[in-house]
Formats: C-alpha cells, sequence, structure tokens
C-alpha cells in the first residue's frame, strides 16, 4: 500500500518503521518541522515534506498521527483529495472526521513509544474504526500486515481503552519519577527499585492487578503510613498524593475488588 504520513512524533516513528518493513511504501512524510520530516523520511526511503501544498496525490492512504488539536485541521487540508483519511488518536472520535470526509478511520496502537526505544510491533494491540465495512476491510488487512493483535473498538471505547492507559502508564509513570528524585535526594539509587518494578508488572499478566495488591494501605497500616507522610512533610504535594493513592487502595480492598 502507498501511504503519506502525516506527523513525525513517537508513533509516527514506530509505525512508519513498521509499514516499512511489512512492504508498504511510504510516500511522503509531513511535518512542520523540516528537520524531523527528514530524518524519518530518511529512515524509510520517504520524501520528506513541511508544506502540505506539496501533498503528493498518488498515495492510497493519510495516516495522521500529530497532536490530537491538529488532527481536525489536518483532515480539512486532505479531504480534497478524496482519499482515505485515518488518524492514530485514542480520543478523537471518528464523527469528527466524517465531517469532512466519508473516507475516514482508526488505527489506533495502544501502546506508549518513545524515539529512543524500539518496540516489537506484532506484540502491538492495534483499534481499527471505520466508516464503512468496505473500510474496515482495507484497514484491518493492513493491520494485519504489522500487528498480531487488532481489535474493532468504536470511539467511545476507544476512548475508555485511552483513559485506562493513562492511569496504566502514564501516572505509574510519573509515580517511578517521584520515587527517582525521592532516591536521589538521599543519594541512593533508582536501579534498586528495578527489580520490584518489574516484579509488580510480571505479576499482572497472570492476576488480577486488586489481587496482588501489596504494601501499607492494603493492610490498613496506619503507623507505617504516618511514618511515610512525616517523611514528606517537606513535599505536600507528595504528601497529597500518597494520601490519596492510601486511600484508594483501602477503599478498593475494603469493596472486595482484591478478593482472589
Amino acid at each position: 500500500m502507498r501511504i503519506t504520513l502525516i506527523g513525525s512524533g513517537n508513533v509516527a516513528t514506530h509505525l512508519a518503521a513498521a509499514l516499512k518493513n511489512a512492504g508498504h511504501r511510504i510516500i511522503q512524510v509531513y511535518s512542520r518541522n523540516a528537520q524531523h520530516a527528514a530524518l524519518l523520511a530518511y529512515h524509510v526511503g520517504a520524501e520528506a515534506i513541511d508544506n502540505l501544498a506539496t501533498i503528493n496525490s498518488d498515495t492510497d492512504i493519510f495516516i495522521i498521527s500529530v497532536k490530537d488539536d491538529a488532527i481536525i485541521e489536518m483532515v480539512k487540508t486532505l479531504a480534497g483529495y478524496q482519499k482515505l483519511i485515518v488518524h492514530t488518536s485514542g480520543s478523537t472520535n471518528l464523527n469528527d472526521i466524517l465531517a469532512f470526509t466519508d473516507k475516514a478511520g482508526v488505527l489506533y496502537p495502544l501502546q506508549t513509544f518513545s524515539k529512543i526505544k524500539e518496540v516489537d510491533f506484532w506484540t502491538v494491540p492495534l483499534c481499527i474504526e471505520a466508516a464503512n465495512d468496505d473500510i474496515k476491510a482495507v484497514l484491518k488487512q493492513l493491520a494485519t500486515t504489522i500487528s498480531n493483535n487488532v481489535y474493532d473498538v468504536n470511539s467511545a471505547d476507544r476512548k475508555i481503552l485511552h483513559l485506562a492507559a493513562v492511569f496504566a502508564c502514564n501516572f505509574p509513570n510519573y509515580l517511578y519519577a517521584v520515587a527517582q528524585q525521592l532516591l536521589a535526594a538521599h543519594e541512593l539509587s533508582f536501579d534498586m527499585l528495578k527489580p520490584l518494578i518489574l516484579e509488580t508488572a510480571q505479576k499482572v499478566q497472570t492476576q488480577l492487578p486488586a489481587s496482588v495488591q501489596t504494601g501499607p494501605a492494603v493492610r490498613n497500616d496506619r503507623v507505617t503510613m504516618n511514618a511515610h507522610l512525616q517523611m514528606l512533610k517537606t513535599e505536600p504535594h507528595w504528601q497529597e498524593l500518597y494520601t490519596l493513592l492510601s486511600q484508594g487502595i483501602i477503599k478498593n480492598n475494603n469493596e472486595g475488588h482484591g478478593d482472589k
């Protein structure tokens, strides 16, 4: 398939590599930043452009992988080409795109991406949605060339997945950062926590998270929790976070969500 990629960020970078490796041809890579477009285009053998006026119409599909608040403007510009337009957003409703074109779909990869770390794209869940069954068939065929985990997910459910992903990925990563800063302030290495982080992640591969919850909150160990809060007295925002999360764990456990 001939593909034009709109965007050059983390998602676009990994998606472009997966598509190229699957034998698809990336025609152009667009970015407002010419250097970013050039770098990604170089790696996938495409033409780099930083002006949508230079779009090559000889393509099968536009894949938009930009910030959510820029998607609609891109769609408005590209709709006139009468080509299939797909976005990769977790929270943008398909109907928002259908207001400008009936050749529309979604190809949402449910994964965290960064340019500094490779991801096995075959394991990435790809959530697809389309304006009609014919487009869905095209997207499913495309998706199965780069991933073994393809799901039909409507816009409402995709938003739930995106929200759940924030809780499962973005928030824990912030907590890792808090832990790292806490340790660094006392000249302790974050490396000491890595086996704990790995073990926690491995447990939820086979068990429900609530059933393997540990720590002072699940035991309702007020002495330890109060001691921790005292240790955080110079960081009131961390104190507040500690209290809120502990209360959530206690409530979850009391409601029986941790029962096996």
